[in-house]
């Protein structure tokens, strides 16, 4: 009798983390979206500049850590935070902070959404066939190119390249790295534009969150994303020859 009432309980303490960081991502959605926002940073850059100066080192732990909670939660704000950094701390090293916080959150939301559902997932997977098996085989050859793929892709939500990963058996270690390196190009391009905030201040204007998307930024991406996607292809091709 203990048994069957153990099961359930262990299975609902797995998943708890996840379920934490979804029920808060859905509050915050609602709740933080005023707060975490261009106007609100725009209104405060004095007082914070100000702080900055005044707290250098309390200024960079406050700001990690409120970045990895933003990640971690999936909270609304990451791209004012990235632009954040950068206004506090200039591109570098503002961009090592960026990519260092937004890093560790993804990890956290890695190891919840691992704990509570990925094991039970990748087992179905494994045993799994038709298309289903297809899938799986696939991303267990192009780990490393896959991985690389989602960060570097704009139009991918960081969310869905936290969730995903953990949820088909990455290991760990492999998607910290990937994250790491696979967010840099972008971070740095927000970083650099939130350095540039005092002077669009000074103007009254909004930045221009679309840099990204501008031909000298994207182009240099879209590289790096055909860079990852090269050894599937060859990969594809190779198999297409020996069928």
């Amino acid at each position: 009798m203990s048994d069957m009432t153990d099961v359930p309980k262990s299975g609902l303490a797995k998943r708890l983390p996840l379920i934490a960081i979804l029920a808060v991502a859905a509050i915050g959605a609602f709740t933080l979206r005023d707060y975490l926002s261009f106007e609100t940073l725009r209104d405060n850059r004095e007082a914070l500049l100000a702080f900055r100066d005044a707290n250098y080192g309390l200024t960079v732990g406050l700001f990690v850590l409120a970045y990895i909670i933003i990640v971690a939660f999936s909270l609304p704000g990451a791209t004012i935070a990235t632009l954040t950094g950068g206004f506090l701390f200039a591109t570098f090293p503002g961009a090592l902070f960026n990519v260092s916080a937004a890093s560790v959150g993804a990890v956290l939301i890695f190891m919840a959404a691992r704990w509570g559902l990925g094991d039970r997932l990748a087992s179905k997977m494994e045993g799994s066939e038709g298309a289903v098996k297809k899938i799986k085989d696939g991303i267990d050859e192009n780990q490393w190119s896959m991985l690389f793929l989602i960060r570097l892709v704009p139009a991918v939500p960081f969310f869905v390249a936290n969730l995903v990963p953990a949820l088909v058996g990455v290991p760990l270690s492999r998607f910290a790295i990937s994250t790491f390196l696979g967010i840099i190009p972008g971070g740095v391009v927000y970083t650099s534009v939130g350095a540039g905030l005092g002077e669009v201040f000074e103007r009254g204007e909004t930045p221009n969150l679309g840099i990204i998307f501008e031909p000298q930024i994207l182009f240099p991406i879209l590289g790096l994303c055909v860079l990852a996607a090269l050894p599937i292809v060859i990969k594809a091709l190779r198999g297409k020859k020996d069928a």
